[in-house]
């Protein structure tokens, strides 16, 4: 009998410095309105982004000012740093490890440049083993907390008895510039966040959900639907506003196409849980999965409280639903650039 793998934890952490979306549209409008003169038109993208408050890296008046990449690669190795620690040290605790019983470590982030990797950073802080195994993944995006935790799933089940701990950090805001501004960089400043969100994964039955599927749908010719492209001053998104309708009309058959193989019909879930790109995303992913609008409930929600922080998000939302109740069978999404749709299949633990 195959054993199953299981989350024994989930914990989640968000940078320290609030932002309402009033005061974010404010603040953009002081920034934008010089160099972006179709600013007004476009700025009703902050109202309707069901988005409330964000949390962001570093304080507001940072972002009022020009930056070198150094200068932001500089705020990434410490903010990313600092929350990579606060997510791991709470999954640990949850789980009842400490640092030094983890085998492999995962690490999941795309909004920043760190060699040596976050989780190099970290093992003097949190004291892991000389010995563990490293996995710093760059490039996944939005997608990279749902494909992190496949990867991770499949690494612990390579080595059964074994640890993996998971962390994903995205400083979403250091993008944030005034310089270069297009369309793609009203949309990111009007929904982007920064958080983190790490889960301890070990072959067994102990965990409060199981693992037991993953997989991913990557179409040709999207490279230009998400991204990045580098710039003098670092990092700039490519965001392309067509998502939504790209999820409406794709996202119905990806599923069928990555479930299929596992023996998983649309109608066998009970709930998707999934990356809540934004408010228009969701509602297109409603649509596209024939759900009742306004199910998606939790990622709303998410997406209020925190905006979108590219790949911790998904696991914010699954961390909201594990606290109601995990219903016996759901799947875990999110779209990330590629352009990739990644799904973890998930059963609630006997």
């Amino acid at each position: 009998m195959t054993l199953p793998v299981s989350i024994l934890s989930l914990a989640t952490a968000t940078a320290v410095h609030d932002l309402d979306q009033d005061t974010a549209l404010t603040t953009v409008r002081e920034v934008f309105a010089g160099s972006f003169r179709d600013f007004d038109r476009m700025s009703g993208v902050f109202a309707n982004s069901g988005i409330l408050h964000r949390q962001l890296a570093m304080p507001l008046d940072w972002y009022r000012q020009e930056h070198s990449f150094a200068e932001r690669t500089d705020v990434y190795l410490k903010v990313a740093l600092d929350l990579f620690v606060e997510a791991a040290e709470k999954a640990l605790a949850e789980a009842g490890l400490a640092a030094e019983d983890v085998d492999t470590i995962v690490t999941v982030s795309s909004t920043g440049i760190a060699t040596p990797s976050l989780e190099a950073r970290a093992m003097a802080r949190l004291g892991f083993r000389t010995d563990v195994i490293r996995v710093p993944v760059f490039g996944l995006g939005c997608a990279g907390g749902v494909s992190g935790l496949g990867l991770a799933a499949k690494l612990a089940r390579i080595d059964p008895g074994s640890n993996v701990l998971f962390v994903t950090v995205e400083l979403c805001s250091l993008a944030f510039r005034g310089d270069n501004v297009d369309k793609a960089d009203i949309i990111s400043t009007a929904l982007f966040g920064d958080g983190a969100a790490a889960c301890v994964i070990r072959v067994g039955d102990e965990g409060f959900v199981e693992i037991c599927g993953s997989a991913e749908k990557t179409w040709n010719d999207t490279l230009d639907i998400m991204g990045w492209k580098i710039e003098p001053s670092g990092l700039g998104v490519v965001l392309n506003r067509a998502i939504p309708t790209f999820a409406k009309q794709n996202m119905l058959a990806a599923m069928e196409e990555m479930l299929g193989p596992q023996g998983i019909a649309l109608g066998d879930i009970d709930r998707f849980v999934c990356h809540p790109g934004g408010a228009k995303v969701v509602d297109a992913i409603e649509t596209a999965l024939s759900l009742n609008q306004g199910s998606l409930d939790l990622e709303r929600e998410v997406l209020r409280d925190h905006g979108n922080m590219s790949a911790p998000t998904a696991l914010f939302v699954l961390d909201r639903l594990r606290r109601l109740e995990i219903p016996p069978l759901s799947v875990l999404t999110a779209l990330g650039p590629g352009f990739t749709a990644s799904t973890v299949t998930l059963r609630r633990a006997a």
